[in-house]
């Protein structure tokens, strides 16, 4: 009796140990794994890549510290190509099949939209994605965490705000025509609203255009003298070459998906003077803060490639689930870091960051920007950071 009773404690300890397990996918002994999905042959590589070996930096300076309470950390990179439906695709192979334990800076806005219903039916943390859509945190969802300052919030401040610096007589748009352009869109036009202003015109392309010589037509024939633009990197700089090659010499601000330092350097003199709303400044390899400029030359000494804001993104995103993880401590489970998650404080960082702060209702961990404009043939910082409440 006392063999079948020692039996029966055994089997349900294994039962036990097997559900532990089956409730935290990704979770070893010695090894957390975790995913992400990034555009690494489309139409924003260059940012993907740039947002993955930042990522790669972090998880290599962690593990070479121990890693996370004892457990190095394993990333497993996807490409989606920006498209939705390969991130679909990317977001069933590393749930399903390389069981990751968390989503952390995956790229685009229809992207996560498409694959977090995948990663949600596993219990699998959509954490740090790099966009700035608000549907990362709304409507609320237990698995959902953002970090970025919405396209809404930061247009919603900037265009009113350069609307009347500029003396604006009238306010246009040009953007992508899919979620993300749509968000520019509507921050825009609902802070100049705020402000008793509207939009003029509006005008939109598809996702991975090239020509915009109509767009700008009708922007320059409607004399539009400030124009927000929903566009990222080769976007930007055809909207705002082609105006140059047209005699059309608008203000043009973006959102801070179009602030790169691919923006100057591809696009040349002409993209001086454009604006675009920011957080994290660009780690430029001769930055006045020396901590910056430490971290800057680290990177590209690893990479042989300069570091962009947007491998920025990429090594705050694994920064900030090394913080959650380790607060979660040794029994690291959904729930364990969905508790840490919710009383945690990030404090500002070297790339100027503002504080993170969430709770049991709040997913988002700061709505502040700032606004940057390309002056000489590189960003600058000018102004502090703003919150739609100011």
């Amino acid at each position: 009796m006392k063999t079948g009773l020692t039996l029966m404690a055994a089997a349900a300890a294994l039962a036990a140990g097997t559900t532990a397990q089956a409730q935290t996918q990704g979770v070893s002994k010695d090894e957390i794994v975790i995913g992400s999905i990034q555009d690494l042959s489309g139409p924003i590589a260059g940012f993907g890549k740039q947002v993955r070996l930042g990522m790669l930096l972090r998880v290599d300076e962690a593990n070479e510290q121990g890693g996370i309470n004892g457990r190095k950390i394993r990333l497993l990179v996807e490409d989606s190509k920006y498209d939705p439906r390969n991130a679909v695709l990317a977001a069933q192979k590393l749930v399903n099949q390389d069981k990751i334990f968390a989503m952390v800076g995956h790229i685009g806005t229809a992207q996560n939209m498409a694959a977090m219903p995948v990663q949600f039916q596993k219990n699998v943390v959509n954490f740090y994605p790099i966009t700035a859509a608000r549907q990362m945190y709304e409507p609320f969802h237990k698995l959902k965490y953002s970090f970025a300052a919405t396209y809404y919030d930061q247009m919603k401040i900037v265009t009113p705000l350069l609307a009347k610096e500029k003396g604006a007589k009238k306010v246009c748009s040009m953007y992508q025509d899919d979620e993300f352009g749509l968000e520019v869109k509507r921050g825009a036009e609902d802070g100049l609203k705020a402000a008793g202003m509207s939009m003029a015109v509006e005008t939109t392309y598809k996702r991975g255009a090239t020509d915009f010589a109509s767009q700008i037509q009708k922007l320059s024939s409607e004399q539009c003298d400030l124009v927000v633009l929903g566009t990222i990197i080769r976007e930007t700089i055809g909207a705002i070459a082609t105006a140059k090659r047209l005699g059309y010499n608008p203000t043009f601000v973006g959102s801070s998906a179009a602030y790169t330092d691919l923006i100057h350097k591809l696009g040349g003199p002409a993209m001086n003077g454009f604006y675009a709303a920011m957080t994290v400044q660009h780690p430029y390899l001769d930055s006045a803060s020396q901590p910056l400029r430490f971290w800057a030359n680290k990177y590209q000494t690893k990479f042989n490639e300069d570091p962009t804001v947007f491998s920025v993104y990429g090594y705050g995103s694994i920064d900030a689930f090394i913080r959650a993880a380790t607060k979660a401590g040794p029994n690291l489970t959904t729930d364990s870091f969905i508790k840490a998650m919710d009383t945690m404080k990030i404090p500002p960082d070297i790339f100027g960051s503002a504080e993170m702060t969430f709770s049991p209702t709040k997913r988002l961990g700061s709505n502040a920007s700032r606004l940057s404009q390309i002056q000489d043939g590189r960003w600058k910082v000018i102004s502090e950071y703003m919150s739609p409440k100011d």
